[in-house]
């Protein structure tokens, strides 16, 4: 087997010492540019890559950044965590980091449940995706690890979050109904309690009240404690059970819980968009694979990663709890599950 090159095999190339090769590895001290390009070209014609773990010592860093899921967020909402997950792994590249990615219940029990590279001191900084315990978030706060909360916030200040413009996507995909002239408008949102909904729920209530269209309690659903398929199902069982009082549209708080209303819908023989209009919120991609294709919010879930990772980095070059919070805009995806058409959308 080829032996693989050292930092010392590329000194020894470059007629110059270890020391100040290490600099040019990691960017730090002066030298000059003559001596820097000869050291990275050296390094990529041997194909040297430097051990991470060496590297670490030298600057007390790891090198990693973890990122955190609860179970039932990974299970059941993975379509929509993954594409934020890739959006952290393409920034963390730019930065020279990796991401670990791990799956903890939602509150801490044990220290059995605690995941390695916290227990080993083995991430630079954290990043929370979904709703999520307090006990983990405290957890992390007291080992003065940069902190960054994705699509979730707590009402203390001293966090830095990265958010979506959930109140303004709503009011998008009520007006959109309105103008579409439906006026019997029902809401289906699951886990009310997590902001995201809750504020999305909020921009219907506010959206309805500011057009002056009577809300009618029986269409809406926010007793579900889950934001699944199956949850969407069950809501819509409960709305169109009384077959004389039924909304002709529906503003559901994710794709996910607008497929399983769609389903149900479905089963009972009422027709999308004819009988019922239907406009969810995340714009995942099994949305497109419905009959009909889903309308929907898109949300930048690629960027919200990104942003994420640029906030941790900050932190750890700052060494401090710089706090920041960023709301990232979204757009209406008009499809054919609102019977609706309009000029003003995103396309596909």
């Amino acid at each position: 087997m080829k032996r693989k090159p050292t930092i010392k095999d590329v000194a020894k190339k470059a007629g110059l010492s270890v020391s100040t090769v290490s600099l040019v590895l990691n960017n730090k001290g002066y030298v000059s540019e003559e001596k820097r390009r000869k050291v990275l070209n050296i390094i990529k014609d041997l194909d040297y890559h430097p051990q991470r773990s060496a590297r670490g010592l030298a600057s007390k860093l790891s090198g990693n950044i973890g990122f955190i899921l609860t179970e039932d967020h990974f299970t059941h909402s993975e379509p929509f965590y993954t594409r934020i997950f890739l959006g952290t792994e393409i920034e963390a590249r730019h930065h020279n980091y990796y991401v670990l990615l791990t799956t903890v219940s939602k509150n801490v029990k044990e220290t059995t449940e605690v995941p390695r590279f916290l227990l080993e001191h083995n991430v630079d900084g954290v990043i929370i995706a979904g709703k999520i315990g307090s006990s983990w978030i405290d957890y992390i706060r007291e080992r003065n690890l940069p902190l960054v909360l994705i699509d979730y916030e707590k009402n203390e200040k001293n966090i830095s979050t990265v958010l979506i413009d959930n109140f303004n996507g709503a009011k998008k995909a009520v007006e959109h109904l309105i103008g579409g002239g439906h006026s019997k408008i029902g809401f289906i949102g699951g886990d009310i309690e997590h902001p995201s909904i809750a504020q999305r729920y909020s921009g219907f209530r506010q959206t309805i009240n500011e057009r002056n269209i009577p809300i009618e309690e029986n269409w809406i659903s926010i007793s579900e404690p889950e934001t699944q398929s199956i949850n969407g199902y069950k809501a819509a069982k409960k709305i169109f059970q009384n077959k004389n009082n039924i909304p002709t549209a529906l503003f559901i708080a994710n794709d996910a819980m607008a497929l399983g209303c769609m389903r149900y819908l479905k089963e009972i023989g009422k027709r999308i968009p004819d009988d019922v209009a239907i406009v969810g919120f995340d714009n995942v991609e099994i949305g497109l694979l419905s009959e009909p294709r889903l309308t929907t919010i898109n949300v930048h879930r690629e960027e919200m990663g990104r942003i994420a990772v640029k906030r941790v980095v900050e932190m750890m070059k700052s060494k401090s709890a710089l706090v920041t919070k960023t709301i990232t805009p979204v757009e209406l995806v008009v499809r054919e599950s609102c019977g609706i058409k309009t000029q003003h959308h995103l396309t596909d």
